[in-house]
């Protein structure tokens, strides 16, 4: 399936034409559509690789950082459904311990997110993760899981270097704070009442482009103000630019009660143009969520300027 196909599929194909039209310089540079389709290859080449012959061997191949499965910044990692590492060619410090409850700079639960995709047999996530062609800098990373079998399953990543995406502390607390005012209002108020408000433009939950989206877990839209054309349809297909599910991750987050995800999507502030975002969501009452997200162009984000939250990693075959 060649990724263009992910991420225009039928399915989305009001958010394709949506952001299609508001793309400008600033995003165009998160767009890697080469790239993607060779990470895709990549994938599943090692996914059938490890069936063809077996757990053990392809785990040492995998863990060889001068193999065939480590190319530029490419490189397979392996990891079981309980999310412990089985094969990592940088990180011999992971192998054999659990990393489930792994989260990056900004809270993001990656291996949570990447055993998500591999459950729906491959998909795209984002988290950042240190690039060890560039000195252990924390950068952000599409990254793609495929599932093996039951048991475990492989994925790999494309670096977006030039993308800033460290966001501060304070702005990622306002946001959860914002969300988690929401939450009490519709729990006290009920369902009906917190989405006519929330879907109120000139609201108490809309702060310029701070405001309040809400899904049943279905992936219907049941608050948007910003794009009531898309309120009561259903998302759970939509990606964004990168291909990613960012409705059905959101699901996942809430499912677990709450949780933090990136991806591509328009900001109300700039004419709909299509940006990054670090949003959060929550569970409402086990049958609709909300969530809210932040945009880095307006967080004062960065790249990051010391070595990655996870020490340092050596550098690949080529000696970077």
């Amino acid at each position: 399936m060649a990724v263009a196909a992910m991420v225009f599929g039928v399915s989305a194909a009001e958010d394709a034409a949506n952001q299609s039209a508001n793309l400008n310089q600033s995003s165009t540079q998160l767009v890697h559509s080469s790239s993607l389709t060779e990470l895709v290859d990549f994938v599943r080449e090692a996914r059938d690789y490890a069936r063809e012959v077996g757990r053990e061997k392809a785990c040492l191949e995998f863990d060889n950082k001068t193999g065939k499965f480590v190319r530029g910044d490419l490189y397979i990692y392996a990891y079981d459904f309980r999310g412990t590492n089985v094969a990592h060619p940088f990180r011999p410090d992971f192998i054999g311990n659990s990393k489930i409850n792994l989260t990056d700079p900004n809270g993001v639960a990656l291996i949570k997110d990447l055993i998500d995709c591999s459950h729906r047999g491959e998909d795209f996530t984002y988290f950042i993760f240190p690039n060890p062609d560039h000195e252990s800098k924390d950068e952000l990373k599409v990254g793609y899981a495929a599932k093996v079998d039951d048991d475990w399953w492989v994925g790999s990543g494309v670096y977006l270097s030039d993308v800033p995406a460290l966001f501060p502390s304070e702005a990622r607390e306002n946001m959860v704070g914002f969300v988690d005012e929401a939450v009490k209002y519709a729990q006290e108020n009920g369902k009906e009442k917190a989405l006519q408000t929330f879907n109120d433009k000139n609201g108490s939950f809309v702060h310029g482009n701070l405001y309040v989206f809400a899904y049943d877990y279905n992936g219907t839209a049941l608050s948007l103000p910003y794009q009531p054309n898309l309120v009561g349809s259903n998302r759970i297909d939509a990606v964004d630019l990168n291909g990613v599910h960012f409705v059905q991750t959101c699901i996942d987050q809430a499912k677990r009660g709450n949780g933090y995800l990136y991806y591509i999507y328009a900001n109300p502030a700039k004419n709909m143009a299509q940006e990054l975002k670090l949003g959060y969501v929550r569970n409402v009452d086990g049958k609709w969520w909300l969530g809210a997200g932040i945009y880095a162009s307006e967080s004062n984000t960065t790249a990051s300027a010391s070595q990655t939250y996870l020490g340092d990693v050596g550098g690949n075959s080529s000696g970077k």
